[in-house]
């Protein structure tokens, strides 16, 4: 029943998750955490972190891991993550086929103009999620680690967006910051 349930529940996400796997975090959390439970908050954290790191699409890599993690298999990583894959498959088989012969049509101009603040919503919403006390601490219970967390926060924050730092460079120095600090 589980292996149903992830399947219909990665489908779900694959399906309506525009915007890519950032936006589909807080899909998944919604499901994976309050619906099913199959995961606590930290646990959700430690996977969008671990999705980060490795290689490939982070919503694939959170698709894997949820897998594994709800049914203590392998099956469950295949299952979630070909549930996640398969509707964005069949749609762009489906949308190539049309779109080059209509892509200058004004109902197709006038879909595209609307999926394109939905996905900004989707991608602010994704990073409401992860701005969470699993993430930041508490202000109130330990003020040192919020301090801290903001700081990082900050120092990364401004050094890819300010000075173009890569952001290879700045996962590695901020982690080594977390190990000094925490």
């Amino acid at each position: 029943m589980i292996y149903i349930q992830l399947f219909y529940t990665f489908f779900k996400i694959g399906l309506f998750g525009f915007g890519g796997g950032y936006a589909m975090l807080s899909m998944i959390q919604g499901e994976v955490v309050t619906r099913y439970e199959w995961l606590s908050s930290q646990e959700f954290t430690d996977i969008v972190a671990i999705s980060q790191m490795t290689p490939g699409p982070i919503g694939i890599n959170a698709a894997t891991y949820v897998g594994f993690t709800a049914t203590g298999s392998i099956w469950g990583s295949i299952i979630a993550t070909f549930a996640v894959i398969f509707p964005s498959f069949i749609l762009m088989l489906t949308i190539s086929k049309f779109f080059l012969k209509y892509q200058k049509h004004p109902v197709v101009e006038s879909v595209f103009n609307g999926l394109r603040p939905a996905v900004v919503g989707l991608l602010a919403s994704a990073a409401l999620v992860l701005m969470n006390t699993e993430n930041f601490g508490s202000p109130t219970k330990d003020t040192y680690s919020f301090v801290i967390s903001i700081i990082i926060f900050l120092v990364a924050f401004i050094g890819t967006r300010k000075y173009k730092a890569n952001p290879i460079l700045m996962i590695i120095v901020c982690g080594i910051a977390g190990l000094l600090l925490y």
